[in-house]
């Protein structure tokens, strides 16, 4: 296909696709889909061969936030049975972040619910990145605290946060549309704030919520001209208790064409698989690791993603390898920028400011699935901690 042909020409120039050129990868037939898949691979192993970086998410702080996310379990006004607490405290970070690193987790992602940290919030989380570069060595970490106000990014930056995850979620026009209580501008200014300070950027996208395949493509133009060193993609799950529970668009197949235009538009990027890959993906997973360069390992905000040892053995068995903190993710002509180190946190999308519960699992199946073949019935995600005894994220 001579569009393939062009984008995989232009992937390996780092050269940016057209828009047209973006939305006829979306627009391909399932019949293409493996023809694709190879050449976004071809892009992917050019810039990242076959290694795949794990990451690992501790919720410092969930539920209780303030801001209206459509997608969100933590928002305003939620119904979802989700589990709800204050501030983790540093040595039970550090606790829960050494699990994640003993199962091969190379950067650890610090999550908090709300608006935007105070100062005193601030406090709290620069005391926790140094206990857990203390207690793990080599361990990258990224903070994703929500909205950022003058100095915030330079103290964290100076307690040796590695990098700051801010998710753009949607295109600019219909941002309204899923947030009312802040403006996409708001979100792009944190971004800036992080990377001025000398972090490493990561902003991605939540993918699902009813938007165009013109606005899939206007959130990764835009994430472009960001330029984040990583862009988490999420897949939304409708949660019961919020508004956009009945939301069911995606198929495996969509799931897949959307990661392979996001490795086109940013193809040294680090491309992480985050929120609802279970659930959307489901068997096609390993299909998409010829496309990412990144996932979670295990758990998320306030839900379970696949056991962190299933994951291992997706990767080995489809022939990738783990990368180890000895590597440094990012192509050398991106990882001798501000941060020197690996690219972006991706935390799993933010609420509001704060966290997106990236795989927010739905109570019970919906009713008839909005497009033929998103199956909201195959897969139950069981809510991280609700009913249970377990701790977050432990």
């Amino acid at each position: 296909m001579d569009l393939l042909n062009t984008l995989v020409e232009k992937g390996l120039r780092r050269e940016l696709p057209t828009r047209e050129e973006a939305l006829a990868v979306l627009a391909t037939t399932d019949e293409e889909l493996l023809d694709v898949v190879a050449a976004a691979g071809k892009v992917r192993r050019q810039w990242f061969g076959r290694r795949v970086k794990l990451n690992y998410l501790v919720n410092l702080k969930s539920g209780l936030c303030p801001e209206d996310c459509s997608y969100c379990s933590q928002r305003l006004g939620s119904k979802a049975g989700i589990l709800k607490y204050t501030w983790l405290k540093a040595d039970e970070a550090s606790k829960a972040a050494a699990a994640g690193v003993a199962g091969g987790a190379k950067r650890v992602c610090l999550v908090a619910s709300g608006r935007g940290p105070t100062d005193k919030d601030v406090d709290r989380v620069t005391k926790t990145i140094e206990a857990i570069k203390e207690n793990n060595e080599g361990v990258e970490v990224c903070a994703c605290l929500g909205l950022l106000t003058d100095g915030q990014a330079e103290r964290l930056k100076a307690a040796g946060a590695d990098a700051y995850n801010h998710n753009l979620n949607t295109s600019e026009a219909t941002y309204g549309n899923i947030t009312t209580t802040h403006t996409y501008a708001d979100r792009v200014e944190t971004v800036q704030q992080a990377q001025a300070a000398g972090l490493s950027a990561c902003s991605g996208l939540i993918a699902g919520m009813g938007e165009s395949d013109e606005d899939l493509v206007d959130v990764v133009f835009s994430l472009r001209a960001l330029d984040p060193d990583s862009v988490p993609v999420n897949f939304l799950i409708p949660f019961e208790g919020t508004p956009l529970a009945k939301e069911w668009h995606l198929t495996p197949q969509k799931a897949l064409r959307i990661l392979a235009m996001v490795r086109f538009v940013c193809p040294d990027v680090e491309v992480r698989l985050a929120g609802g890959r279970e659930v959307h993906l489901r068997t096609m997973q390993p299909l998409a690791l010829h496309l990412v360069n990144s996932i979670f390992l295990g758990d998320y905000l306030t839900s379970e993603g696949q056991a962190g040892q299933a994951d291992l053995e997706m990767i080995a068995d489809a022939g990738f390898e783990v990368e180890g903190t000895d590597t440094t993710t990012l192509p050398e002509h991106r990882s001798t920028g501000v941060c020197g180190s690996a690219g972006g946190c991706g935390s799993e999308g933010a609420s509001a400011g704060g966290c997106h519960d990236d795989a927010p699992a739905a109570e019970e199946a919906s009713d008839v699935p909005a497009v033929p073949g998103a199956r909201q019935d195959l897969v139950t995600v069981r809510r991280r901690g609700a009913g249970t005894e377990l701790a977050p994220n432990a």
